[in-house]
């Protein structure tokens, strides 16, 4: 699945398994210090995330849960995935036909993703240079308590070889 622009501008908050743990891992279901009730549905929502390592959007999402047997509406799950990105739990970014997706990143700290144009592999980055330069940027037009988003698209390592072998 082709992807596009960032959702937002999120930075990502450092989060604990303080509230309430997804059953796989261990991961968050809800922010510290948020007041959100832990729901089977919620709770299955976040340790399907868990399992993945690239973006998914909220209709696959919901499709893997029903084939694990999960009893959860898609307009639950849209709801779910929204309430994990406004609490920091997931990034959300957009495809390429506007989709949000989301995905639970392993960095919390600010980080930026290089994301796979064709199979939307995603990999974390830290980025120093980019940081430097967008203080500087802003500082230099006067902007204060300034945000940024920078997402890297191309082709990953196994497309790359699949379009040179003439199979993409």
């Amino acid at each position: 699945m082709p992807f596009g622009t960032k959702a937002d501008e999120t930075t990502p908050s450092t989060s604990s398994p303080a509230t309430a743990a997804g059953p796989a891992t261990g991961s968050p279901a809800t922010a510290p210090g948020k007041e959100q009730r832990v729901t089977k549905q919620r709770l299955a929502v976040s340790a399907a995330l868990d399992e993945l390592d690239d973006f998914v959007s909220t209709q696959e999402l919901y499709r893997i849960l029903q084939n694990q047997g999960v009893s959860v509406s898609l307009a639950t799950a849209y709801r779910i995935l929204q309430s994990l990105a406004d609490d920091g739990l997931v990034d959300v970014l957009r495809n390429s036909d506007g989709e949000a997706v989301y995905r639970r990143c392993a960095v919390t700290d600010h980080h930026h993703h290089l994301l796979c144009r064709n199979c939307g592999k995603a990999v974390e980055v830290e980025a120093p240079a980019v940081e430097t330069w967008a203080a500087r940027t802003a500082a230099e037009y006067g902007y204060t308590d300034v945000a940024h988003t920078v997402e890297i698209f191309g082709l990953c390592p196994d497309c790359t070889a699949r379009k040179a072998a003439g199979n993409l």
